[in-house]
């Protein structure tokens, strides 16, 4: 695996994509729906209609010296339903045009070039799936933090090698994000990877 030089960067990188001036209203807007899109709907609370428990009524309506009261389901019971509790019918979904989120893209693939944490190797030579191989590999690119690895197609040996190391978490090219791009301080990815970038995003249009 070879580093590419500024030089042969220069000569595969497109302006369209990689010289767009930043907008953090739109990246903000782009980060914060796919994050919702992402969310999971795990709480959810049980109504009146919905707990245990008999619909008796507990005592009779007058005479025991007690507020009255209709069913031990009662939300204002211990046990009971719960009034106004979140719901799985809840949905978080929030639809973005697509050339907004490619804008967007290309916003932070630039940022990430400009900022000199997007590194781009030739390739990944790694022909067995070996966490240790992988992770020698990778360390002498020298690179502290975080790194997210966008490969041209799926490759079983990189994903499978790459899955148990701390803060390194891979991606097909076609399926690059914002969302996963700033969550983490560099983006590597290969020449072909490139290519594969400009043909699925630059066809969009």
């Amino acid at each position: 695996m070879k580093t590419l030089t500024n030089t042969e960067i220069k000569k595969i990188l497109n302006k369209e994509i990689f010289e767009v001036p930043m907008n953090d209203s739109l990246v903000h807007q782009i980060v914060t729906s796919q994050m919702s899109n992402r969310r999971q709907v795990l709480a959810n609370t049980k109504t009146r209609a919905e707990v245990s428990g008999s619909g008796k009524k507990p005592w009779r309506q007058k005479g025991t010296g007690k507020a009255r009261h209709g069913s031990i389901r009662s939300p204002l019971w211990i046990g009971g339903g719960v009034t106004f509790g979140p719901r799985s019918e809840r949905n978080f979904k929030k639809d973005v045009p697509k050339k907004m989120k490619r804008k967007a893209l290309f916003m932070v693939l630039s940022d990430k070039l400009k900022s000199d944490t997007l590194i781009i190797v030739d390739s990944f030579d790694i022909t067995e799936i070996k966490t240790k191989t992988f992770k020698e590999m990778i360390s002498k690119l020298n690179l502290k933090g975080s790194m997210l690895i966008a490969l041209e197609e799926v490759n079983e040996n990189v994903i499978k090698s790459a899955r148990n190391i701390e803060k390194v978490d891979t991606i097909q090219a076609k399926d690059l994000n914002c969302l996963d791009i700033m969550n983490h301080k560099y983006l590597v990815t290969t020449e072909k990877a490139i290519e594969k970038i400009k043909e699925t995003f630059l066809s969009e249009k």
